[in-house]
């Protein structure tokens, strides 16, 4: 982790040292695959729980996670980072993220193609509102409200929304993506409740 504050509490690194805390990462991640092959139902099709296993370690690959944490490192203190740049670290790491969970449930839960697709879009749109809304409470809110460090991303003059967009920008940004994520669980109608009101969170969140 990179601060030494989550959720108002010290990071594993800060209480156990941060070799304990890279192999605690390493363990979970694993565990992760684990989880997955030896609790989902075995009513469920082998081949969507492979998909599913395939798609987690996508997510957290070079082509996710990491490649989106390499590019997000690459791009502290320079001053040529463009709006494209920025979402596309973003979409290969909190949308990657949440994608996954989302798109995951709904192949175990045996969406078809067009269902995945559409649960695809509305998880990128979410994650990618969510990092918007990180950056904009970053900028505008306190530590303690936080529960981590507030103003890190101007001391390592690290690119983000409010930097490149200004916050009023950002926060109009940040809505039209909820706006379009919600229109792609239109046809599950109030079987979407709880996806709906994930949505409606990230752009309410103080935290």
């Amino acid at each position: 982790d990179d601060d030494a504050l989550r959720r108002g509490k010290a990071t594993s690194h800060k209480i156990f040292g941060e070799d304990m805390a890279v192999l605690g990462g390493d363990s979970l991640l694993s565990y992760a695959f684990e989880y997955i092959s030896r609790y989902t139902p075995t009513s469920v099709d082998a081949r969507r729980v492979l998909d599913v296993i395939t798609r987690c370690g996508k997510c957290v690959g070079p082509l996710g996670l990491v490649g989106g944490q390499v590019m997000d490192i690459q791009s502290e203190g320079k001053k040529d980072v463009t709006i494209e740049t920025l979402v596309w670290i973003h979409e290969h790491k909190t949308a990657a993220l949440l994608e996954f969970a989302i798109v995951g449930g709904g192949i175990i839960g045996g969406a078809n193609d067009d269902e995945v697709k559409r649960l695809s879009k509305f998880a990128m749109n979410i994650g990618l509102a969510f990092q918007i809304i990180d950056d904009i409470l970053d900028v505008t809110a306190d530590s303690a409200t936080l529960g981590k460090t507030a103003g890190k991303d101007l001391l390592v003059d690290k690119a983000t929304y409010p930097k490149l967009l200004g916050l009023e920008e950002s926060q109009k940004r940040a809505e039209n993506l909820i706006i379009e994520a919600k229109l792609q669980l239109e046809p599950w109608g109030e079987k979407a409740a709880a996806l709906n009101g994930l949505a409606d969170f990230i752009t309410a969140r103080k935290n």
